[in-house]
């Protein structure tokens, strides 16, 4: 398609000695403008009554991240849509460097190497992936129409997978391990997790969410566990830290707990 260029009504107005047939997009009232130098003015292009609406979004249908091309698998778990894969959006830097806001969406890849984050996605600084703000559930570096999960959001899938509400023990608002067996229907691809209780489980990978053992991006630049374990973050504050969750290959169950946001994690989005 073609961009219009888009104007102020003060900015149109300002225009010395318009082209005939110059056409603009006015951003003050969302109309097209046409200059004629039959009548020396500025005429509004109609619109149509035709419209184009885009089919509805079906979960677990795969979807393309239009920034960079990337497709994704998404799955239906309760009344959620997730992403079914890591998000890999952005340009790899070292793990000895900071991630930083500075307009380009950065990532680690596991031991600095881009095959990794095609494996594993790419691992992410709370921050970076916040977007430098503090809102729970923003969209953060989330495709469009879908954000990072609040503490509150994973608990809510992981209620629907079988674990028990509320803060007893054991129970999705405790801390530390937690359920039963729902770490393990969390989880996904068996050949790239280091056998244990995780993916000996019967249930292993029976919600389709496919977790995978990215590791985890220290803060010190250095990278460890792959095949072992995974950390996702939510979008929810405890103090300076952020709640995460975490997998593990010795585990059927899910960690609930609060870590420094300078590692670099995983990240999974809900759909909004």
């Amino acid at each position: 398609g073609i961009l219009i260029p888009r104007m102020t009504q003060a900015q149109i107005e300002a225009i010395t000695n318009p082209a005939d047939g110059l056409t603009v997009y006015n951003t003050d009232d969302c109309k097209f403008y046409v200059y004629r130098d039959c009548s020396s003015n500025w005429v509004e292009i109609a619109f149509g009554t035709g419209t184009i609406t885009p089919p509805a979004y079906t979960c677990g249908d795969a979807f393309v991240d239009s920034r960079d091309g990337q497709s994704y698998n998404t799955v239906q778990i309760g009344t959620q849509c997730w992403m079914a894969e890591n998000l890999n959006i952005g340009t790899m830097i070292t793990g000895s460097s900071t991630q930083t806001n500075n307009g380009t969406i950065e990532k680690y890849c596991y031991d600095n190497d881009t095959s990794n984050c095609d494996t594993y996605g790419g691992m992410y600084q709370w921050d970076e992936a916040m977007q430098y703000v503090t809102t729970e559930g923003t969209q953060g570096i989330c495709p469009s129409g879908w954000h990072i999960p609040t503490d509150a959001e994973w608990m809510t899938m992981e209620e629907s997978l079988g674990m028990c509400s509320g803060t007893g023990s054991g129970c999705s608002g405790a801390t530390g391990y937690r359920g039963t067996d729902e770490g393990s229907k969390m989880a996904g691809n068996e050949p790239l997790w280091t056998n244990g209780n995780l993916d000996q489980n019967a249930n292993f990978g029976s919600s389709g969410f496919d977790g995978l053992p990215g590791g985890v991006g220290h803060v010190y630049g250095s990278f460890y566990a792959l095949t072992y374990i995974t950390y996702f973050w939510s979008s929810s504050e405890n103090g300076s830290d952020a709640w995460s969750r975490y997998l593990d290959n010795n585990s059927a169950q899910v960690d609930r707990n609060y870590y420094y946001k300078g590692y670099g994690y995983s990240l999974r989005c809900v759909r909004d």
